[in-house]
């Protein structure tokens, strides 16, 4: 009878600063990692990412390559980070032409969210379940599918 081939967690191949905690079982490789940055379990990190200080990602998050996070983010439980947007309808071998995301200092996104390649400013709240189609300029709470603002925050 034929046996399964067994893929063990891993974390390899990255640059990290003080006091980066992963808790296991992760997949986190290729990816910056800066001071006091926090990985909750079963997380995936692809390479080319950068994680800012003091940010923490929580359970079941994945995040794909070339995405980066500032300092001071909090990323719930089960976010998915896209960017080949599967315009040929389907994957897309060449990393070049994939969307990049930015995520500024400061942005809280909640539980179940989804982030396409867009950019989002600084001190921005992302509702649970949201999923984000387009840059996000302003400070404030966005929500829905795709999401829209909501309210200003101060």
């Amino acid at each position: 009878m034929p046996q399964p081939r067994l893929l063990q967690a891993k974390v390899v191949d990255i640059e990290c600063g003080d006091n980066v905690t992963i808790i296991e079982p992760s997949n986190v490789y290729g990816c910056t990692l800066e001071s006091d940055v926090f990985i909750g379990p079963f997380v995936e990190i692809q390479k080319n990412t950068i994680i800012g200080e003091r940010t923490k990602v929580q359970s079941h998050t994945f995040i794909c390559e070339y995405v980066t996070i500032g300092a001071d983010c909090f990323i719930g439980h089960g976010v998915m980070f896209a960017n080949d947007l599967f315009k040929s309808g389907e994957p897309d071998p060449d990393p070049e032409s994939w969307g990049r995301i930015v995520i500024e200092d400061k942005v809280t996104i909640g539980s179940n969210a989804t982030i396409l390649p867009v950019r989002i400013c600084s001190g921005a709240v992302i509702g649970a379940g949201s999923v984000v189609t387009k840059d996000i300029v302003e400070k404030g709470i966005y929500a829905g599918n795709p999401a829209r603002k909501l309210r200003d925050l101060a």
